[in-house]
């Protein structure tokens, strides 16, 4: 068969059963006519060579069965069917084994119940979960901007007694230049001249 199988197409039991349905109907569609519909229509040619024309009956018959599901693969995958009913039987699934459970669930199928409501019913759930995800990241985030706001401070705060410690070293070490400087060297010199070639006699 040239056209793409069930396997590579569509996964679910749902999809399957429908394309070997379909299969069958075309297999059984082009073998309805049969040699002798064939050969009314050429009676000549079917009398004369009785086994060519079967022989071209079957070729037409096969060429017509490949044709039509070919065509039939294409619309198929046109419409994204494959995905379509895979997703349906998903959602089948889903219902009876909620079904089988139990389940009670604002979203559960009643005759007066509004599409927009079941989608709600589904939707707001997920939409609230991720709400509360949202909000513990950024809870996250905050606590650790905080601490990173902490540090620096305590940081600066070090930099600034830094700073306010250098300051006083430099003004300790200016007073003492300064009182160095108006001390009178000359007369300290002298003296010390003195005191050294006193100590020589």
């Amino acid at each position: 068969m040239a056209s793409q199988g069930p396997d590579e197409a569509g996964t679910s039991k749902r999809y399957t059963h429908l394309h070997s349905a379909l299969q069958l109907a075309t297999q059984r569609a082009s073998n309805k006519w049969t040699f002798e519909d064939f050969e009314e229509c050429f009676p000549l040619w079917c009398a004369e060579e009785r086994n060519g024309a079967q022989s071209i009956m079957s070729v037409l018959a096969r060429g017509m069965q490949e044709a039509i599901e070919k065509d039939a693969e294409d619309i198929l995958q046109a419409y994204g069917a494959p995905a379509a009913i895979d997703t349906l039987h998903q959602v089948v699934t889903e219902a009876r084994e909620r079904k089988k459970s139990g389940y009670t669930g604002k979203d559960v199928w009643k005759p007066d119940l509004e599409p927009r409501a079941a989608v709600r019913a589904r939707t707001i759930p997920v939409l609230e979960n991720e709400r509360d995800r949202l909000l513990a990241t950024l809870q996250e985030l905050e606590s650790d901007n905080e601490e990173m706001m902490a540090r620096l401070q305590k940081l600066t705060t070090e930099s600034d007694e830094a700073d306010a410690n250098a300051k006083k070293l430099l003004d300790t070490l200016d007073k003492t230049v300064e009182s160095f400087s108006a001390l009178p060297t000359e007369d300290m010199l002298g003296w010390t001249l003195t005191s050294i070639e006193s100590t020589k006699e």
